[in-house]
């Protein structure tokens, strides 16, 4: 397929070289890329060299520790002028990056710091809030939460949803807290106070309804919404979901070839019907139908995730993999952060392929640390990596700290 032809195509010297030319300039960030670019393709050509692998780790480690020192810089200016949500951020990307323990120590006061600051000001604003109103008034704070939750939405729908009063802006709060039964108790009472036929009220108390298992509810809300929003993409996504859960895949694919001819051109029309085929089981068909879109298209991140996800289901873990690494490769090729969930699918697909590398332990270990719920299984892994390069001190002492980590979640 290809797939990994920009993530491989280069020597692990000429990666090393390229490291240390961005070494020599202070851009760590570039750095570290490329000295983890040269790990790969070193496993790849030359899985046994550990000279090589020795050293291009403790370069790679500097560069980290360097970039950890420049983000938490930058953290600490952004946090001096309250933009707390930036630094943190930055403070867990350098706390991901270092293993210097006074740095962790340091990055994780400020960041305790933050949490103090922010729940004194929720403290303040619970007092200054009048007793029993049960969110007939919002909060000055509730209202930034809810206009932030309506900032990605469509103009149209912003307009609707800041009209609708205030029962709505508590059920919509609610709905996006996992609150689904309050969060229905107050859209019944915004559909009172907003009678109108042609309100967007339905489409998210049927979201509720979806959540709370209520799917012919949910799904009477959504068809007599169509009839007045026949163009609300937001609907053909919901209703998608009812059938989903409803095994009425028929009834999806149906819908969406009655799906307006402005809306069948887009990516995100391309992952229901891609997602409708997952779900009855077709996964060839699905992945023969995203690799498709990404042909005629160019790369396109949901559509590469969603494919990567019929892959792994479909037990093909090395295409999986090999997705998994692309999306990685275009994240680092724009500089931005990978999220855990995909550096958690790459190390599961390429431990299934019975891969036990230090980058793959690497990844665990830096999970662990991104995700602590999840650490006891990461840890599992790193001990089972270590067994399998014949390292049983280190295999004995990782799973010790999985059975910690069990014991710390527990209590």
């Amino acid at each position: 397929m290809g797939l990994l032809k920009s993530f491989f195509g280069q020597t692990p010297a000429k990666h090393e070289e390229k490291g240390d030319a961005f070494v020599d300039k202070k851009d760590w960030g570039r750095a570290k890329i490329e000295y983890e670019n040269a790990l790969i393709a070193l496993e790849k050509e030359s899985p046994g060299d550990e000279e090589s692998e020795i050293r291009i780790q403790d370069k790679l480690q500097k560069a980290k520790e360097a970039l950890a020192r420049e983000h938490r810089q930058t953290a600490e200016d952004l946090m001096e002028q309250e933009y707390y949500e930036d630094a943190r951020e930055l403070f867990q990307l350098s706390r991901e990056l270092t293993q210097d323990p006074a740095l962790i120590s340091a990055i994780e006061d400020r960041m305790l710091e933050m949490t103090r600051i922010a729940d004194r000001d929720v403290q303040a604003d619970l007092l200054n809030r009048p007793v029993g109103n049960h969110g007939a008034v919002l909060t000055e704070q509730e209202d930034e939460y809810f206009t932030a939750l309506c900032g990605t939405l469509p103009k149209e729908m912003q307009a609707a949803y800041f009209s609708y009063g205030e029962p709505f802006k508590s059920g919509y709060m609610a709905l996006n807290r996992g609150e689904f039964d309050l969060a229905v108790e107050y859209f019944l009472r915004a559909i009172e106070g907003n009678p109108s036929p042609d309100s967007f009220i339905p489409l998210e108390l049927g979201t509720a309804y979806l959540n709370l298992g209520n799917l012919e509810a949910a799904r009477g809300l959504l068809e007599t919404f169509f009839q007045h929003h026949p163009n609300a993409l937001p609907g053909y996504q919901l209703l998608c979901e009812i059938f989903w859960e409803m095994r009425a895949f028929d009834e999806a694919e149906a819908l969406l070839d009655k799906c307006p001819d402005e809306l069948k051109h887009s990516f995100a029309y391309y992952l229901l019907r891609g997602e409708t085929m997952f779900h009855a089981g077709n996964y060839s068909e699905a992945s023969s139908f995203y690799q498709g879109i990404l042909k005629q298209y160019g790369w396109n991140e949901p559509i590469a995730r969603a494919l990567a996800k019929v892959f792994e289901t479909s037990g093909d873990f090395q295409n999986a993999r090999d997705m998994y690494a692309e999306i990685m490769s275009q994240c680092k090729s724009c500089l931005t952060h990978i999220d855990s969930f995909i550096k958690r699918k790459f190390a599961d697909t390429s431990f299934e392929l019975g891969q036990h590398s230090i980058p793959v332990l690497e990844m665990y270990l830096s999970l662990a640390q991104d995700d602590p719920e999840n650490a006891s299984f990461y840890y599992q892994r790193v001990g089972k990596i270590y067994a399998s390069l014949g390292n049983e001190a280190q295999a004995r002492r990782f799973e010790s700290f999985a059975r910690q980590a069990i014991g710390e979640d527990s209590g």
